[in-house]
């Protein structure tokens, strides 16, 4: 089983417009893999730029942002590639893609790297950033979990938000269950 980082990939569209998602990032023997689900515009864009940043972040509100269609957050011309880098990003890597394995679902794009470089130092994850990520993953998938286990592990992830969490961590939690609220109320959940 591949080790994951979760991190924030940007992609350029053909038009050379930024995308930013959040990524389980697959770092295997062979390098780093990027698995978009199809349809998405990171997908797409891969497709028509075989470049990536993979962005190292503490700032969580980024990653709930990008799930709550708040996807605007200053961005950086790459250094070694046709590619954007997140402001806050702490580090960031910038990969080109070598070589895709086609998947009905997900296809792998399988990256070697082209240059990285450590912009701030990473002092650490508190409890609520942990929380909030885990979140993030959670509410990307609510199309596909039953109502019990997301209140579940939404009643879980609050007691480290509540206990540990700073502005930031406040903000993106906020975020969060004001579209999981919105999302509740399409689907008729109680």
């Amino acid at each position: 089983m591949p080790l994951i980082r979760e991190t924030l990939v940007t992609t350029l569209s053909s038009e050379g417009q930024p995308h930013i998602a959040p990524f389980g990032i697959h770092v295997e023997e062979e390098g780093l893999v990027i698995a978009p689900f199809r349809p998405s515009r990171s997908l797409n864009n891969l497709m028509a730029n075989p470049y990536a940043v993979i962005n190292y972040i503490d700032d969580v509100r980024i990653f709930a942002g990008c799930l709550t269609h708040r996807r605007h957050w200053k961005t950086l011309p790459a250094q070694e590639i046709s590619g954007a880098v997140l402001a806050h990003a702490l580090s960031h890597a910038e990969v080109k893609v070598k070589r895709v394995e086609e998947d009905d679902l997900r296809p792998h794009f399988f990256c070697e790297l082209v240059y990285e470089e450590m912009h701030a130092p990473f002092l650490g994850f508190n409890r609520a950033q942990g929380a909030v990520i885990e979140a993030c993953i959670l509410i990307s998938r609510l199309d596909r979990l039953s109502q019990e286990q997301v209140e579940k592990e939404i009643d879980y992830l609050k007691i480290a938000v509540e206990k540990t969490a700073g502005p930031r961590e406040e903000t993106a939690w906020k975020w969060l269950m004001e579209y999981y609220d919105e999302f509740r109320q399409e689907k008729g959940w109680r």
